[in-house]
């Protein structure tokens, strides 16, 4: 797919690909997910994703082995436009804070996943050896 670290990120052709719906799973984070559903944990995904692709992205999740979630949070363009990827990241783990939700666990590939404010308990970088946004 894309260059770790050897080529710039590519909105464009990072948005084709996700159209084709052929991502896979992280294994760490797969084996993660189990556990965590295995022990009654709700899980969230908050992606950088657009709210226009959540059916190739359910079907995708679904597809690698992810079949539940409590929340599926996809980017609102329209709601983050000249907004940064931390701001964004940062303002939907505060909604899920003030809705009842305690963040006890933050798993990412990127450091902007990780970053900035209701981060949760504890935060776990995962490699991503697809892509890298610097």
């Amino acid at each position: 797919m894309f260059g770790y670290r050897v080529e710039r990120f590519n909105a464009t052709a990072f948005a084709n690909w996700v159209a084709e719906g052929e991502a896979y799973a992280l294994p760490e984070t797969l084996v993660l997910y189990d556990k965590l559903m295995s022990l009654g944990i709700k899980v969230v995904f908050l992606t950088e994703r657009l709210v226009s692709q959540r059916a190739i992205t359910v079907a995708n999740l679904k597809d690698v082995g992810f079949d539940k979630w409590e929340k599926l949070i996809l980017k609102d363009p329209a709601a983050y436009t000249g907004k940064s990827t931390l701001t964004y990241k940062a303002t939907e783990r505060r909604k899920l804070e003030e809705s009842g939700y305690r963040i006890i666990g933050n798993v990412g590939d990127q450091w902007t996943d990780l970053m900035g404010s209701y981060r949760g308990l504890r935060t776990f970088k995962l490699p991503n050896p697809m892509y890298y946004i610097g």
